[in-house]
């Protein structure tokens, strides 16, 4: 695909969707996430939260389609959000859980029978946690422009590789990890398939309303046009096809879905507290050492002494945190078409404004 260089064609804009809980918090947010998208030249941003269930803060600056000067909407806008679909996929996952299709401690293969013995048993909580063994991505492969039709198709990129460790001896991450996952849940779920399930089953019965997989053959509604910081500024990405990691990696969403989403896993409700519970908090090696890592959802402990939960997503034109602070039940979504992109801390500075 030949890029062509877009930066001389952005102006930026600011969509404003609500206010937020004083002028100051506005202004000062405002402020810094401006300064951001000026400094990294990023294409198009979109910051949304929330706090107990209501939209305090949500904006959208820049483009997200910069020829046709198509201005991001923090409602609308679609963003590939890379692994924080792993977190999404984590709640159909609880909700197999809860129905008392998928216990997380059987071997894999009482789910996946196609999994070949390699020599260790490999679980659900393994695989959620990335303390299976399964490789994460190699050579060319996050820029796969390949269509896989079913999730069972997905495991053709890895099933014949080694394990890399002996499963639960150490934390390595793996999107891999959660296509096996996809593939069990399916089989637990039929006759709904993955994305089926998903679908219906979390972003529907959650009113996500502008959340689905990313079907690179597909025209998509609202969805951005993605990029990468080329030597001369942003440069339209190349073609990719997400099919092949749906469950760790494949969906495109709004901000507001996603704080939405969190809004829903503050306390027991769409999910039970004791699931919530199991699923946010840490995992331990066999050697009873922390991972900061759950059942989907990462631990981020910071300076402040502020403990946030949540989960980052790279993308090939995409970069997105989504971060939740429970004691305050707030939540922030912050996405951008264009990768790579260091947030340099800015996701957490505008978390912690709005809890204190």
């Amino acid at each position: 695909m030949v890029r062509k260089t877009l930066w001389s064609l952005m102006l930026l804009t600011v969509t404003v969707y609500a206010v937020a809980q004083s002028a100051q918090d506005v202004k000062t947010s405002d402020s810094l996430v401006t300064a951001f998208v000026a400094k990294t030249r990023i294409p198009g941003l979109s910051v949304s939260i929330s706090q107990k269930g209501k939209i305090v803060f949500s904006k959208g600056y820049g483009f997200s389609d910069v020829e046709k000067k198509v201005p991001v909407k923090p409602g609308k806008t679609k963003f590939r959000i890379g692994s924080v679909s792993k977190t999404l996929t984590a709640s159909g996952l609880a909700l197999l859980y809860e129905s008392g299709k998928v216990d997380l401690d059987a071997p894999i293969q009482q789910y996946v029978p196609s999994w070949p013995d390699k020599g260790s048993t490999l679980t659900l909580r393994m695989l959620a946690g990335h303390l299976a063994g399964i490789r994460h991505y190699r050579g060319n492969e996050f820029y796969s422009s390949t269509k896989y039709e079913t999730v069972t198709e997905g495991l053709d990129i890895f099933i014949n590789d080694a394990l890399i460790n002996k499963p639960g001896s150490e934390y390595r991450y793996s999107s891999y990890g959660w296509n096996l996952i996809s593939v069990a849940m399916e089989n637990a779920a039929r006759p709904k398939d993955f994305l089926t399930l998903i679908q219906q089953d979390v972003f529907k019965a959650l009113k996500m309303k502008n959340t689905e997989a990313d079907h690179a053959d597909r025209k998509i509604k609202n969805r951005s046009v993605f990029f990468l910081m080329g030597n001369n500024g942003p440069e339209e990405a190349p073609y990719v096809d997400n099919s092949y990691k749906w469950a760790g990696g494949g969906f495109v969403g709004t901000t507001e879905d996603l704080c939405r989403f969190g809004q829903a896993h503050m306390k027991a409700g769409f999910l039970k507290q004791a699931t919530l519970d199991e699923w946010m908090k840490s995992q331990k090696t066999s050697a009873g050492n922390d991972t900061n890592y759950g059942i989907g959802w990462r631990t981020f402990k910071r300076p402040s002494g502020n403990t946030f939960v949540g989960h980052s997503g790279g993308s090939v034109g995409g970069v997105t945190y989504f971060l939740m602070h429970v004691p305050t039940e707030t939540v922030l979504a912050i996405t951008g078409n264009m990768s790579p992109l260091n947030y340099a801390g800015l996701q957490f500075q505008l978390m912690e404004m709005f809890i204190d």
